[in-house]
């Protein structure tokens, strides 16, 4: 059997794709940086801190917020460590599930979410949506939904789901 010809990328594609990695290597950083000068955050944490107060009681079962921030357990549960010790979040165990843990946000990181969400906020919208016109606003989300989709683990129950849900 003869390995197959890699399928190069065409001259347009290569450009698309250097324009795509220059976004995911500048980006992040900078909205990282102006939240690290401004409110001592991390934008891993910004992202857990917004992933708890959208859920009913701010509470995250820790399997999901690890899937849903794109982390592993292993670096969630550090980062949960350290914003513990800053008050921002607490750990309290399933009730139902032994191994099974929920991050909850405490109402200092809730106070500490609400001072930086229009720090960052703004930095979202003067690096990235504000340099786009709507149609390519519209194409982007588009484009960046399917493959999105396509990375995106399959869907898993969980054995201890939040109180709040069904």
């Amino acid at each position: 059997m003869t390995e197959a010809e890699p399928r190069w990328l065409s001259d347009e594609d290569q450009c698309v794709w250097r324009q795509i990695i220059a976004v995911i290597n500048m980006l992040p950083p900078r909205l990282e940086r102006e939240l690290q000068r401004t409110h001592g955050l991390s934008l891993h944490d910004y992202q857990i801190l917004v992933q708890l107060s959208e859920h009913p009681d701010r509470e995250v079962r820790l399997s999901d917020l690890a899937e849903a921030t794109q982390q592993s357990k292993s670096r969630l549960s550090h980062q949960m460590t350290r914003m513990e010790n800053a008050g921002l979040v607490v750990r309290r165990n399933c009730p139902t599930d032994r191994r099974g843990a929920f991050a909850v946000l405490t109402e200092e990181g809730w106070r500490v979410l609400e001072a930086a969400a229009p720090t960052h906020v703004e930095s979202v919208r003067e690096h990235l949506m504000d340099v786009m016109t709507p149609a390519q606003k519209q194409v982007v989300g588009e484009a960046f939904g399917t493959v999105a989709d396509k990375l995106r683990p399959p869907a898993r129950t969980t054995a201890c789901p939040s109180p709040n849900q069904p």
